[in-house]
């Protein structure tokens, strides 16, 4: 069932990709929601992520942009059988901090790069060094708006290991 959402949510985003959109050539903030889906060894312990985000863009050259984000992504933890009995998974949260660029290819596909930390907010829990290349679409609503859809994949490092998942985020940019 993940699979399929992820496969339709990238179709998705490609067909997108043809609408005819002016990307906006002054500062911008997006506000989004964020879905994660665990790849890897990630996927044997949650079952997704979700959460939002903020982002602020900054244009330093034609359809290039600089960009902060900040966040919160919870991971549901799965449920699983120890010796007969059924142990219930508990959620993990993480604040996101990024900094990265994006770059326009046409009038409304980009491409993005980002790095970062990512602070637990479990007791105990430590900060991951975080890297996430991704790729999406946005279209212009009105004359200083408009809608992203984005598609990522992002690791997070912490004592040598690395825990991935697949990310999805839809947003909605105001020009600023």
């Amino acid at each position: 069932m993940k699979k399929l959402l992820l496969l339709t949510a990238v179709a998705g985003l490609f067909a997108f990709s043809s609408v005819n959109a002016q990307v906006i050539k002054s500062p911008k903030l997006s506000v989004g929601a964020d879905f994660g889906f665990p790849i890897g060894d990630a996927s044997e312990g949650t079952d997704f992520a979700f959460g939002g985000s903020l982002q602020y863009q900054h244009p330093v050259a034609e359809n290039f942009l600089l960009t902060g984000s900040a966040g919160y992504l919870n991971f549901k933890g799965k449920d699983f059988d120890f010796g007969g009995v059924t142990v219930k998974g508990g959620n993990a949260g993480v604040i996101p901090v990024k900094a990265g660029a994006r770059y326009y290819f046409g009038e409304n596909f980009f491409v993005n790069g980002e790095l970062g930390a990512g602070f637990s907010t479990e007791k105990g829990g430590s900060t991951a060094f975080i890297y996430a290349p991704g790729a999406g679409v946005e279209f212009e609503v009105s004359d200083k708006s408009s809608v992203e859809l984005g598609a990522r994949y992002e690791g997070h490092s912490v004592s040598g290991g690395t825990a991935s998942f697949i990310g999805l985020r839809a947003a909605f940019n105001f020009g600023l």
